[in-house]
């Protein structure tokens, strides 16, 4: 009888390594060599897959090599082949629309805006955002960035009049006289050093966002206090989270890694259990308490973000969505505040001609800060944001899902296959936006001047439904931030400065950004 037993359990065991050897070969190689063929028949061709890799050592050597150099010169604006180097180089030699591989992953790169287009708008419903690195869902909040259908619409419903800009008007006399406060500080600084003193403005702007993502959570809420210090508390732990996020989002994805106790895990574990814990505690006591303070918004008339979450949302979503709003808030306008700032210090007569018009507009220092009623008359401030949203995009590049086998361009796309945008190509592309796109001219946005790009050529906050439901927040939070700052110093670069761009999840300057200001 116990042979019999020993033979059944040794072919049990054989089948069971047959079947799983066979599921490991159609994965890591019969898969991805034929997706590799079938695009290979519709003129599509790559740097080739590579066993469990992909592209993926090739793609790392190439963005180490970039960020091994400095741009030359240093007020060039071309930073498509050091921030996307793997895309500048694969471009040149198979074309805008080649293949490359994520480990596994087959990822289509498309950049002709008329095909971005049809993925983002008219065929949406074909494509889905992908699932990103759990290590960035749990940094970034399973809230709108990474939720799918009917959880998403449902979220987008309930928050879309938060982010209305009639609603963020009152927030702007907040960031106002938060930048104004940061600058008094700055000027006591430069008193003290001979009339001018030196910020790194990459590490000196993220404040702006944080008083302001945390006001607009929690402001309008007799709670405020309590709130207020938890939100700050967020942000202190989410800094050292997303150094850990951004490594993870480098590396090839391996399952089951991030449950295994080695030191890095360890250390995320415990920021994802405070940061939870520090978000939970004001929830729970917001879903105890009825303030009637909430339903009739807070000061100025603003209505903050919790009072719009509480009567739709659990808990456990509030939470993911504060999340969410902390990381995205923070890091796009850190983003594009400093950029602004760099390319204002390389272009001093833009800077100057900014100034200008905050001086015309709002008045010089001492005669008050930039209003509600002011902003939609600072056209030039205006102007600059939306030409450093075109050259350096917080996000350079975004990625979708085919849901289903789907024509594209001529190319059937099969389902699972992944549709990298590089956003920072195509608002770099001269086919869209002239001889002169790499160049910093802000005139290129103005009132008068045609408007002969492609609609998708410019998506510095995505496109389609999908498209961030923060932008007004940010738009009108650099404009202020801005306007406050050109009101009161003049700025140039550092002579310390290296112009050296890179990508961390965010695009930001990989040697800081120390800018020299001298009071007006």
């Amino acid at each position: 009888m116990w042979p019999w037993v020993a033979v059944l359990f040794i072919s049990a065991a054989a089948a069971c390594a047959c079947y799983w050897a066979r599921a490991a070969a159609e994965a890591l190689w019969l898969r991805p060599r034929r997706l590799e063929r079938h695009f290979a028949r519709q003129g599509v061709k790559g740097p080739g897959y590579s066993f469990f890799v992909g592209s993926s050592v090739e793609l790392v050597r190439l963005m180490l090599d970039a960020a091994s150099r400095p741009m030359a010169p240093q007020d060039s604006h071309h930073v498509v082949p050091r921030v996307l180097p793997f895309y500048h180089r694969w471009r040149q030699l198979y074309g805008p629309k080649h293949l490359i591989w994520f480990g596994t992953k087959a990822r289509l790169t498309i950049s002709e805006p008329e095909l971005i287009r049809e993925v983002l708008v008219t065929r949406a419903e074909h494509f889905d955002r992908y699932e990103a690195h759990p290590l960035i869902c749990q940094f970034e909040g399973y809230g709108l960035s990474n939720l799918h259908g009917d959880p998403w619409a449902r979220h987008r419903r309930v928050l879309a009049p938060a982010f209305h800009s009639e609603n963020l008007k009152p927030l702007v006399p907040f960031v106002a006289d938060t930048v104004r406060r940061m600058l008094d500080k700055l000027a006591d600084c430069a008193d003290a050093n001979g009339g001018e003193t030196e910020v790194d403005v990459a590490e000196w702007f993220p404040r702006v966002p944080q008083e302001a993502i945390t006001y607009a959570t929690f402001g309008g809420s007799r709670r405020r206090g309590k709130s207020y210090d938890d939100g700050r508390a967020v942000f202190r732990l989410q800094d050292e989270l997303a150094g850990l996020a951004a490594d993870a989002h480098s590396k090839v994805y391996i399952p089951g890694y991030r449950f295994l106790p080695f030191r890095r895990n360890l250390r995320v574990w415990h920021l994802v259990r405070e940061i939870r814990r520090s978000l939970a505690s004001f929830v729970t006591d917001l879903q105890k308490k009825d303030d009637k303070a909430d339903e009739d918004g807070g000061a100025g008339g603003m209505r903050d973000l919790m009072s719009f979450m509480a009567p739709a949302m659990t808990a456990d979503e509030i939470i993911e969505e504060c999340k969410n709003f902390f990381f995205a808030g923070k890091e796009t306008l850190s983003s594009l505040l400093t950029w602004a700032t760099v390319a204002l210090a390389m272009h001093p007569e833009w800077q100057d001609r900014a100034r200008q018009e905050v001086l015309d507009v709002v008045g010089p220092h001492g005669h008050g800060l930039p209003t509600k009623d002011h902003l939609p008359r600072l056209k030039t401030v205006g102007m600059i944001v939306s030409e450093t949203l075109r050259l350096y995009p917080p996000a350079v590049a975004m990625i979708r899902t085919a849901k289903r086998d789907v024509e594209l361009g001529g190319c059937v796309v099969p389902a699972g296959t992944e549709l990298l945008i590089p956003i920072l190509a195509v608002h770099h592309d001269q086919a869209l936006w002239g001889a002169d796109a790499t160049e910093f001219n802000p005139a290129r946005f103005g009132d008068d001047q045609p408007r002969r790009q492609h609609q998708m050529a410019f998506m510095p906050f995505g496109g389609g439904a999908r498209i961030c439901i923060g932008q007004n927040l940010a738009l009108m939070e650099a404009k202020v931030a801005l306007a406050v700052v050109l009101q009161r110093f003049a700025f140039r670069l550092s002579p310390a400065y290296v112009h050296a761009p890179r990508v961390l999840m965010i695009l930001n300057p990989q040697h800081g950004a120390p800018v020299i200001f001298r009071p007006l």
